[in-house]
């Protein structure tokens, strides 16, 4: 890691564009995102490795995303069982938090189960803290906190902002400081709404599957130029 440098605390990305690579190359959109996977595990272990990037959030698969072709979702769960298969064998050698976002109760038994297991895991490790959003959209987070609070008995017409941060499924951890949206879209897709008020939002043409260290480095050195004034003058 070159310590001389400057890097965001907490960096968020929206992995977009695996399909329309695929498309690109007359491939199934599913083949988009298998090559998308690994560009996520080779992103997770760049900033790792190399970065003083302490958070990284990817937005894998939203509530809206359930819609998507039949063929396609259920090659989102394969890989997402892949991923979780594999991670069991190397969070602790890499280091690596890990910790699933969003409305989990979805999900099938066995899936929630070695979602728990990953989270014990993680409990023993110090490095780079990776949240995956699975099954998340913002609003639906918000009111997710906010219904939590009413059920604590909290007195809702004193919430505070900080009251509310403390029930979204990210309490505990630094907003981000850069989110990143690859795949030319330049909107935030009901993607950390909240927690992104103050965020730098960087765009970039590359599609996914082609996002490189190259790619991670000049989002870097493009935030390094950003003043960040927090609603400030």
């Amino acid at each position: 890691m070159e310590n001389n440098l400057i890097y965001p605390r907490h960096v968020a990305i929206i992995m977009d564009g695996n399909g329309r690579w695929a498309q690109k190359r007359l491939l199934p959109r599913k083949a988009g995102h298998a090559v998308g996977a690994e560009t996520f595990r080779s992103t997770a272990d760049y900033l790792n490795k190399n970065t003083g990037v302490e958070y990284l959030t990817v937005y894998a698969f939203s509530t809206e995303n359930w819609s998507r072709p039949r063929d396609e979702v259920d090659e989102i769960m394969r890989l997402l069982r892949k991923y979780m298969d594999e991670a069991c064998s190397s969070l602790l050698e890499k280091n690596v938090r890990l910790h699933f976002l969003g409305d989990l109760t979805i999900f099938p038994e066995d899936i929630r189960s070695e979602m728990d297991r990953l989270h014990a895991l993680s409990e023993k490790t110090t490095g780079l803290h990776v949240n995956v959003a699975v099954n998340y959209g913002s609003r639906d987070e918000i009111v997710h906190a906010v219904r939590a609070l009413a059920a604590s008995g909290a007195d809702m017409e004193h919430v505070t902002e900080e009251d509310i941060t403390a029930h979204l499924y990210t309490a505990g951890q630094p907003d981000p400081d850069l989110i990143i949206r690859t795949g030319a879209e330049k909107r935030l897709s009901n993607f950390l709404l909240w927690q992104g008020s103050y965020a730098e939002l960087y765009f970039t043409d590359v599609l996914w599957p082609d996002f490189s260290a190259k790619e991670i480095e000049a989002a870097m050195t493009w935030f390094r130029g950003r003043k960040r004034r927090f609603g400030n003058v």
